[in-house]
C-alpha cells in the first residue's frame, strides 16, 4: 500500500508542537512528510524544511506559496496539518479546504464562533475532512473509556469531572515574559486564556468519552495574578445532552501540578478515572466490588483500545503515540474515501470540525458567564441549537 503524502504549516524549529506531529504522522508508515511551510520567516522555513528532508521545491516560504505549489502537483499532499498561531487557523484552514485538501488543524480551530460555523459548512460542502487536534483523545485507555461507556458498563452516566490544571504561569514576576504574556492579552488570545488553552481539552474529552454534548454552563473565572486581563483559573459547571452533570476545573497557577489532565466518569453501576500523566492505567470501580486497575495492552480490552496500543504492556505510552493514533484514524478515513468503502468504526474517532466549533462556542459561553457572575449560558453554537 502506497503512503499518503502529508504536509505541515507551522511547527518550525524550536516549536513545542511540531516534533510531536512529525513523530505522530510518521510512526505507522502511513504518511510521507512531503511538503511544508514551517516558519513565517520564508528563508528559515525553507532551510529547516530541507534539513528535515523535504525536497527544495516543496520546502515553501509561506502557506500561500505552499497552497499554490501543491495545488498544481499531481502528487499533491493528501493531508495538511495547520500548527500556526491561533489567529491564523481560520484563514489557512479555509483556504486549503476550499482548494480540496484534507486538513488537521491545531486547536482552537478558529477565534470566533462565526468562523467555526463557516469552517463546518465548508467541510460539509466540499466533502473534505477537517479534523481538530484534540490529541489526548488518541490515548488507548481514553478510547477504552469511551467504549465502556457506550456498551453500558457504567449504566446511565450521572456525573463527569474533568480537570486540566498546571502551575507553569504562577510566577507573577514572569508577567513580562513574551512566551507567557500573550496568552493573557485579549488582543492576541481573544476572550479567554486558560479555558481556551487547556479547559477546552478537558471539556472535549468529557464529551468524547460520554458521547454527550455540553448544552449549558455556569463559569467562575478569575485572574489570580492581578496584572492579567484574562483568566488564569476557571471553575465551570455544565449540563450535557442526556442529563449528565459536569464539573470542570482548569488553572495555570496551580503550583505543583505539571500537566494535570484527568477525567472521572461516574455512572449508576460504577466509576472510571484516567490521568494523562499516568496514561497506562485506567481505574474502574464497579458498584459494590473492589477497585480494578485496567492496564493498557492487557488482554480482553475493546477493539478501540486494541487498535491504538503500540508498545507492550508495562512500557510507557506518551503524547506522540496519542497523536499517532489521530493520524492513523485520518489515514484510514482518507483511504476509505479514496476506495469508496465504509470506514472501520474503531477508527472513526478523530475529532471533527464540529468538535472545534463546539469548543469555541464553549469558550465564549465561559467568558460571558464569568463576566455575569456565573449566569447559566447556552454553550451550543447557533447552528446546533
Amino acid at each position: 500500500m502506497s503512503r499518503l503524502n502529508w504536509g505541515m504549516i507551522g511547527g518550525g524549529e524550536g516549536s513545542q508542537i511540531g516534533p510531536a506531529h512529525r513523530l505522530g504522522a510518521g510512526l505507522d508508515g502511513e504518511f510521507t512528510f512531503a511538503a511544508g511551510a514551517l516558519d513565517h520567516r520564508a528563508d528559515e522555513g525553507r532551510a529547516y524544511g530541507q534539513r528535515l528532508g523535504l525536497a527544495a521545491d516543496r520546502a515553501y516560504g509561506g502557506w500561500r506559496e505552499m497552497l499554490e505549489g501543491e495545488s498544481a502537483r499531481p502528487d499533491r499532499v493528501d493531508l495538511v496539518t495547520v500548527a500556526t498561531p491561533n489567529a491564523t487557523h481560520f484563514e489557512i484552514t479555509k483556504a486549503f479546504l476550499t482548494a480540496g485538501f484534507h486538513v488537521l488543524c491545531e486547536k482552537p480551530m478558529t477565534m470566533t464562533v462565526e468562523e467555526g460555523e463557516e469552517i463546518v459548512r465548508i467541510a460539509r460542502d466540499t466533502g473534505q475532512i477537517c479534523a481538530v487536534n484534540y490529541g489526548y483523545t488518541g490515548y488507548s485507555l481514553v478510547r477504552h473509556m469511551r467504549a465502556m461507556v457506550a456498551r453500558g458498563d457504567l449504566g446511565r452516566i450521572r456525573l463527569v469531572v474533568a480537570e486540566f490544571a498546571h502551575g507553569h504561569h504562577a510566577d507573577a514576576a514572569d508577567a513580562d515574559n513574551p512566551r507567557v504574556r500573550w496568552r493573557y492579552d485579549p488582543a492576541q488570545a481573544g476572550v479567554s486564556a486558560q479555558f481556551a488553552d487547556c479547559g477546552i481539552h478537558a471539556m472535549h474529552m468529557a464529551s468524547f468519552v460520554t458521547g454527550q454534548e455540553v448544552e449549558r454552563l455556569s463559569a467562575d473565572t478569575v485572574s489570580c495574578i492581578d496584572s492579567r486581563v484574562l483568566e488564569d483559573d476557571a471553575m465551570v459547571n455544565f449540563r450535557m445532552s442526556e442529563g449528565t452533570v459536569g464539573r470542570l476545573w482548569t488553572s495555570s497557577v496551580a503550583i505543583g501540578r505539571q500537566h494535570g489532565l484527568t477525567l472521572q466518569v461516574f455512572g449508576e453501576k460504577g466509576g472510571l478515572r484516567w490521568a494523562q500523566e499516568q496514561p497506562n492505567q485506567l481505574y474502574h470501580m464497579p458498584l459494590g466490588q473492589r477497585l480494578q486497575v485496567i492496564e493498557r495492552g492487557e488482554a480482553g480490552l475493546s477493539p478501540e483500545a486494541d487498535r491504538t496500543t503500540r508498545v507492550t504492556i508495562g512500557h510507557a505510552e506518551g503524547m506522540p503515540l496519542a497523536f499517532a493514533n489521530i493520524y492513523k484514524d485520518l489515514a484510514e478515513a482518507i483511504r476509505a474515501r479514496k476506495e469508496g468503502r465504509a470506514m472501520d468504526p474503531a477508527a472513526d474517532l478523530y475529532p471533527r470540525a464540529e468538535d472545534g466549533l463546539r469548543s469555541m462556542a464553549a469558550v465564549f459561553a465561559v467568558a460571558t458567564s464569568g463576566k455575569a457572575e456565573g449566569a447559566w449560558t447556552d454553550a451550543r453554537p447557533p447552528m446546533f441549537r
